[in-house]
């Protein structure tokens, strides 16, 4: 099983180097059900993971002109201080038991694996809406600092919950708000989910014990992904890509609630 696991990592990469995004999506069930770690843990290790992993996804796209610094810092400030808070405070006070009606209960774990496939699903009825913005819609979006921020803030809850990189939140936003081209908007999510993950990840620090060999391998392993995506990027259908990544993230979430539920 760890074998297979050890190719999840290298698929992993190789989404986010092909896609952009969407990699995070599957860095949580491969280490609950595969690699079989406590969901707590796993969506901890998994801010290491993509976070790492997107750093090197985020330069390959600087290096094209593909990543804007000032907005990505002015989006990652929010969204990595509600990450860090989310990990260090919010997670550790949630308690063991949440629910219990007759003989089913729901664990902390369960909660977190619940709330995972919910955003896995919304997040691949988002990418399989075919969406077309308009630079005129755009243009006449506004939105102010505060609700900017707010925003952003709440998406690096729901990042630090998931252990997700929360690209699927991000990109809209700076198409929108941001008003950077979509192929720059992915270069610099890239970016802004590193920041997320890897400050997310130093809340968890201090609650977890961490298996350096074990999650240092994992994610050596999901960098050379990365570089093969990225350098298959040009020759494969993104837009087709995309879709067939959506469904199987759907057919995952499904997975993940039949699995807990039942």
């Amino acid at each position: 099983m760890e074998i297979f696991g050890y190719i999840g990592a290298l698929l992993i990469g190789l989404v986010l180097g092909l896609t952009g995004g969407g990699g995070s999506m599957l860095t949580v069930p491969i280490l609950v059900y595969i690699m079989l770690l406590n969901p707590v843990v796993a969506t901890g290790y998994s801010l290491f993971i993509v976070g790492t992993t997107s750093i090197f996804g985020a330069f390959q796209n600087f290096r094209k002109g593909l990543v804007d610094i000032k907005k990505g810092f002015l989006f990652a400030i929010p969204s990595f201080i509600g990450v860090y808070l989310t990990r260090s405070f919010l997670v550790p006070i949630i308690p063991d038991e949440i629910l219990k009606i007759g003989n089913f209960t729901v664990y902390k774990g369960t909660f977190l694996m619940l709330f995972f496939a919910i955003i896995m699903f919304l997040a691949a009825m988002s990418m399989l809406k075919k969406k077309k913005i308009e630079v005129a819609e755009i243009a006449e979006k506004e939105a102010s600092t505060t609700i900017l921020i707010i925003q952003t803030f709440f998406i690096g809850i729901v990042i630090g919950l998931v252990g997700a990189g929360g690209g699927f939140l991000i990109i809209p936003s700076l198409v929108l708000f941001a008003k950077l081209p979509m192929k720059k908007a992915v270069g610099t999510s890239l970016l802004i989910i590193a920041m997320n993950s890897l400050i997310g990840f130093i809340g968890d620090i201090q609650n977890l014990e961490i298996n350096w060999l074990f999650l240092l391998s994992f994610t050596s392993i999901s960098i050379v992904g990365i570089f093969i995506g990225t350098y298959l990027n040009k020759y494969i259908n993104e837009n087709q890509l995309k879709k067939g990544f959506a469904y199987f993230v759907l057919i995952m979430a499904f997975i993940i609630l039949y699995k807990e539920l039942m």
